[in-house]
């Protein structure tokens, strides 16, 4: 029996360390004085939580926005499926906003014609040097065209990393390809060029906050914003 027990001890050890190898969890939030999402401006002093599991490029993630400084301020639940192998990736998002065209704001209402819900595919490479991300709304509610129509809004962003002065550095430059009310343009506009730096703040030996400043500018709305946040993640 002492066999069997110790035998099957270091089955389990082994098993779990094995899972703890090949699965990954994200367990994180940012505390941001604006939310800023691609050049529009959607709130003021926010949490956003992170919740994410991942197995070998497979990732599911839950994203969300809470804000804190006004009641009225966008409340946002996201799931995100997504794969990435080498520098390619891969994925659909469900977004869901507490305003839309269902005035009850219900999460599992479904309806084309009245829901909150907007489907979101992308597509994308990391080079490792700069990365490249296309974006497209294919259901839910979407923006509109100059002609009414589903406008299929889409948004392409490019993003250069580098290191500077010990600091972590992203240069950001987002377009929408045409026109859509989504994203208020009425063609082609630059509506999202940033500069965001990084810097781990050591709390303990074994602990430490990265603390971030930002500057967005959307040419196309004429709008500019400097955004600070910090990041809790164990």
């Amino acid at each position: 029996m002492k066999k069997i027990v110790i035998f099957a001890l270091g089955l389990v050890m082994n098993m779990t360390a094995y899972a703890q190898d090949k699965v990954e969890t994200t367990i994180a939030a940012d505390f941001v004085s604006q939310y800023i999402w691609r050049g529009q401006d959607l709130g003021d002093i926010s949490i956003q939580p992170t919740l994410g599991i991942g197995y070998k490029g497979l990732s599911l993630t839950a994203w969300g926005n809470v804000g804190l400084s006004k009641s009225s301020d966008t409340k946002e639940f996201d799931l995100t499926l997504s794969y990435t192998i080498r520098g390619f990736n891969i994925g659909i998002t469900d977004y869901w906003f507490n305003t839309g065209l269902d005035p009850e704001n219900r999460y599992f209402k479904y309806d084309a014609h009245g829901t909150n819900h907007l489907f979101e595919a992308n597509i994308g490479y990391d080079f490792g040097f700069a990365s490249l991300q296309w974006y497209t709304n294919f259901a839910g509610n979407d923006g509109k065209n100059k002609n009414g129509k589903r406008a299929y809004s889409s948004y392409v962003e490019a993003n250069v990393p580098f290191k500077l002065v010990k600091v972590d550095w992203t240069a950001t430059a987002g377009v929408v390809p045409y026109a859509t009310d989504l994203y208020g343009t009425t063609g082609f506009a630059v509506t999202n060029l940033a500069l965001k730096a990084t810097k781990d703040i050591k709390i303990t030996d074994s602990f430490s906050i990265p603390v971030f400043g930002q500057v967005v500018a959307n040419p196309c709305s004429q709008k500019a914003y400097l955004v600070f946040g910090f990041t809790l993640q164990p």
